[in-house]
């Protein structure tokens, strides 16, 4: 079996739980690699005996499993890597909070052991794919948790006239427009005020960020749409972010978003549920009144 292994290194705490699961799987029949970053940052820091033929090319490399050792942002950061692959992603937390990775560090061996032993299960989690209509090109142009298109500058608010499979649909008079996934709910849109959707729903959401209008709501559209952007801004330009990776665009540059023609698979252990995430992480329907 091969696992490639992506990190945070810009964590203190990543070493111990990085050191005890390079130990463990020193133990089993396994080929392991390493993301650049984190390859250099191990040589660096003399934690570990690695050589120059498990670094990953990050543009043409192929593995059984993919394991994040970090928070989310290091698992969208995997994901992004992975693309297209049909990689399955376990996502170990040494971060905050840990939707997407969401196996603790004290369950890590107990889940890479799973792997091992063919005990877990996949989830497939839905993408969003975009297009900009003047060619433009964009860094990874897909997103697992969202697309934001927002205000580039902190001044004024900026207009999105969005059309929904060809209709148009409302002018959002905003600081941002979010396009969600299922994954992405629990994201950026959950703080915006959007609902939560589990993974496995086949919907999009249209969540506004500050919208100037108190009667706009987010939206949940079917993920066989496709979502038309075209924005109007005083400074002539506006910020897209695909899962935090940004580009600055002219207002020029229209947006087609539409569902991604391939999945991320995500591992997960067994008798482990979205709705335990919800009520460990979110402390989801709480009740405080004993």
């Amino acid at each position: 079996m091969k696992i490639a292994i992506f990190g945070n290194t810009y964590r203190e705490a990543l070493i111990p739980r990085l050191i005890e699961l390079l130990d463990f799987l020193s133990t089993k029949v396994v080929d392991v690699l390493f993301e650049r970053d984190l390859f250099d940052f191990l040589i660096a820091n003399k934690l570990y005996a690695i050589n120059n033929d498990q670094i990953i090319d990050t543009e043409n490399f192929q593995c059984d499993f993919a394991m994040s050792v970090g928070g989310d942002g290091t698992f969208l950061k995997t994901a992004a890597s992975v693309g297209n692959r049909d990689i399955p992603i376990l996502g170990i937390n040494i971060g905050r909070l840990g939707f997407l990775a969401d196996i603790s560090g004290e369950n890590m061996l107990m889940a890479v052991e799973g792997i091992l032993k063919k005990d877990y299960i996949l989830e497939e989690r839905t993408l969003l794919t975009v297009i900009a209509n003047d060619g433009t090109p964009l860094e990874m142009p897909y997103a697992l948790n969202e697309i934001s298109i927002l205000k580039q500058d902190s001044s004024s608010m900026i207009s999105i006239h969005t059309t929904l499979n060809g209709e148009p649909m409302h002018t959002y008079q905003a600081d941002g427009l979010l396009v969600a996934t299922p994954t992405g709910s629990t994201a950026y849109s959950m703080s915006v005020g959007g609902p939560l959707l589990v993974p496995q729903a086949a919907n999009f959401l249209l969540s506004p960020v500050a919208s100037h209008s108190l009667n706009v709501r987010p939206l949940v559209i079917p993920d066989t749409w496709v979502v038309d952007l075209e924005v109007k801004s005083r400074s002539g330009c506006y910020q897209i972010s695909l899962d935090g990776r940004t580009t600055i665009l002219p207002e020029s540059t229209k947006l087609h978003i539409q569902k991604a023609n391939f999945t991320i698979k995500v591992v997960k252990q067994m008798h482990h549920s979205f709705f335990d995430n919800l009520k460990n992480k979110l402390m989801w329907g709480l009740d405080k009144r004993n």
